[in-house]
């Protein structure tokens, strides 16, 4: 891992603490992880997703798309403050709840976060210039103005997911003693094996699910029988990017997969639950692992060892490589994982018959069925998304620096962790209750440019 580690000391810049909170500290962080993580994809693909929607109505003239290029800049600017809110929580926590963690480690990691902040304040006056600026500028000016929003929602939250990389495969310093020394944190985050298919599988899991949560929003409206022309061209752009993204995931994932399989196969052991290393491994589709077996699952012969290794007879891992106090929840780890990829496999069976169709008749699917298969991708999507991090998480368990810190020796010693969580699930009520506020608001606001009436909607949006 390019981490010298001396058995005898743990990485601790603080000191062990005594904390009978483990558990509420862990769920807290997973609390404002899943309420945060939507709003990421957001921030990564809605950008991309306006700009298309203005760029294509002044390549056409056709006012309807700078209409809903508009209408989308208010509710992207709406996420943007709501974001804001749920990652300020989130970097407090960093330091409330996990001080060890970041005493010891903020040195090789801090370069990251200190990226990451400035990219949010430059993405901050830049929407408030692509907002305002409608009526102000240039059509040609206005559409460049919006390009930084989404060149630095790319970059912040590359430098995050950078970070994340690193805590599952640690390098960038020494450890001599218990103390961390000779630090590079450019090699820590930029050089890390584990960051490229960490980075690309999150970033198409962003327009994949801001797409089918856009495209199902209008799916919606159709069946309830509004179906105007507003709707029809408005659906296009996230849809087609979300159909294009699903299938593309599953070939990332099992890259992400094969890594996984090298850098961590305990955690590759609790998501199939294998407990002896074997070769030519099983997959098992459905089951719960109990006493060291896969109980009611579907048992596929080397399915397991094809996956992680192209080779239906490699030697996979099994969970009594490691002590037992260095396994994972192997249940949590592998019911969330099979969550994702039965979503993720509905999701791209969806995306390729969307794009059959559109290829082969120019146009969308015209069934019912087909709508309320959108209307519902876009809530399957975000449970596949959180689904997919509880496994990169909870599977590294118990490491918070996979190897080297544990998590419970990362946690903090306050005794108002229960009060901390009661007040942090009447925040996201809250927040939650407001975002659904505003979004309804916006979405009653009449459209502004009546010319589209009538019109009929360019070919390649039919």
């Amino acid at each position: 891992m390019g981490v010298l580690l001396d058995s005898r000391h743990t990485a601790l810049a603080l000191g062990p603490v005594a904390q009978d909170h483990l558990l509420q500290a862990r769920q807290m962080q997973a609390l404002s992880f899943t309420a945060h993580i939507p709003l990421v994809c957001f921030g990564i693909a809605f950008p991309v997703m306006v700009l298309l929607m203005e760029w294509w109505g002044q390549r056409t003239g056709d006012p309807l798309c700078r209409t809903i290029a508009r209408r989308w800049s208010r509710v992207m600017i709406a996420l943007f403050a709501i974001g804001a809110i749920t990652g300020t929580v989130l970097s407090f926590e960093m330091g409330v709840l996990w001080p060890n963690f970041t005493a010891t480690f903020g040195g090789v990691f801090g370069l990251g976060f200190a990226i990451e902040g400035f990219s949010f304040f430059l993405e901050a006056i830049f929407l408030g210039i692509y907002v305002y600026g409608w009526d102000r500028l240039s059509p040609r000016m206005h559409l460049l103005s919006g390009i930084p929003i989404a060149v630095t929602g790319f970059l912040g939250s590359w430098m995050v997911i950078s970070v994340n990389a690193w805590m599952n495969h640690p390098s960038g310093f020494r450890l001599v003693a218990g103390r961390v020394v000779d630090v590079h944190p450019w090699k820590a985050l930029f050089g890390n094996d584990f960051l490229w298919h960490e980075l690309i599988h999150m970033y198409v899991a962003a327009y994949l699910v801001t797409g089918f949560v856009m495209a199902g929003a209008y799916a919606v409206a159709r069946l309830r029988g509004r179906w105007t022309r507003y709707e029809r061209t408005a659906i296009v752009v996230p849809l087609m990017i979300a159909a294009l993204a699903a299938p593309t995931q599953i070939l990332i994932g099992d890259w992400a997969a094969r890594t996984v399989h090298k850098a961590q196969p305990t955690k590759l052991a609790a998501i199939e639950g294998l407990a002896k290393t074997t070769d030519g491994a099983p997959l098992h589709v459905l089951g719960w692992y109990d006493d060291g077996k896969i109980r009611d699952g579907l048992r596929i012969p080397k399915l397991l060892s094809t996956l992680a290794s192209h080779d239906p007879s490699a030697r996979v891992q099994g969970l009594d490589a490691v002590p037992p106090g260095d396994r994972p929840p192997v249940n949590v780890v592998r019911v969330a994982f099979q969550t994702m990829v039965g979503i993720g496999t509905l999701l791209a069976a969806l995306g390729v018959l969307t794009l059959l169709v559109r290829v082969r008749r120019r146009r969308l699917p015209t069934r019912r069925a087909y709508y309320a298969a959108v209307a519902a991708a876009g809530p399957l999507s975000v449970v596949a998304l959180v689904a997919g991090w509880v496994t990169t998480e909870v599977g590294r368990q118990p490491w918070v620096v996979y190897g080297v810190m544990r998590t419970s020796d990362a946690v903090t010693g306050a005794g108002v962790i229960p009060i901390s969580y009661a007040v942090l699930w009447a925040l996201y009520l809250s927040v939650g209750a407001g975002t659904m506020w505003i979004l309804r608001r916006l979405a009653r606001v009449p459209v502004e440019d009546p010319r589209y009436r009538g019109r009929p909607a360019p070919d390649v949006i039919a």
